[in-house]
C-alpha cells in the first residue's frame, strides 16, 4: 500500500509542476523563445533517456536469458548503436522536404506565411 502512496505523490507532484509551469508561461509579459527552445529540448532529452534506459534494461535483461551474461550485454549494445546507425542511414538516404523545395517548411512557418 505504500508503493501506491508513493506513486499517487510523485504523479501528483508532476502534475503540479505542469500547472505551475503553465501559469508562468501564461503569465508572462514577453515570451523568451530562446529560454523555451532550450528548456523543450531539455526535457525532451530527459523523456528520451527514461524511454532508453528502460528499453536498455530490459533488453539486457531478455538478452542475458537467451546469450548468457557477457554475450547478452554485447548483443544488446550493439543492437542499440546498430538501431541508432540504422536511423542515421534513413535519414541520409530519404529525402528531407527542405531538400526538395530548398528550404525548411514546418507547420509553424507554413502557418505564418498564411499557408494551412
Amino acid at each position: 500500500m505504500k508503493e501506491v502512496w508513493i506513486a499517487m505523490g510523485l504523479t501528483l507532484f508532476a502534475g503540479m509542476a505542469t500547472s505551475i509551469g503553465s501559469v508562468i508561461a501564461f503569465t508572462a509579459r514577453r515570451t523568451n523563445y530562446r529560454f523555451l527552445s532550450i528548456t523543450t529540448g531539455f526535457s525532451a532529452g530527459v523523456m528520451l533517456y527514461i524511454s532508453f534506459v528502460e528499453i536498455f534494461l530490459k533488453g539486457v535483461e531478455s538478452l542475458t536469458v537467451r546469450y548468457g551474461d557477457y554475450w547478452g550485454h554485447w548483443v544488446n549494445a550493439a543492437s542499440f548503436f546498430g538501431g541508432m546507425l540504422l536511423i542515421g542511414l534513413i535519414d541520409a538516404v530519404i529525402p528531407s522536404q527542405a531538400g526538395l523545395t530548398g528550404r525548411a517548411t514546418t507547420a509553424f512557418s507554413a502557418s505564418r506565411r498564411g499557408c494551412s
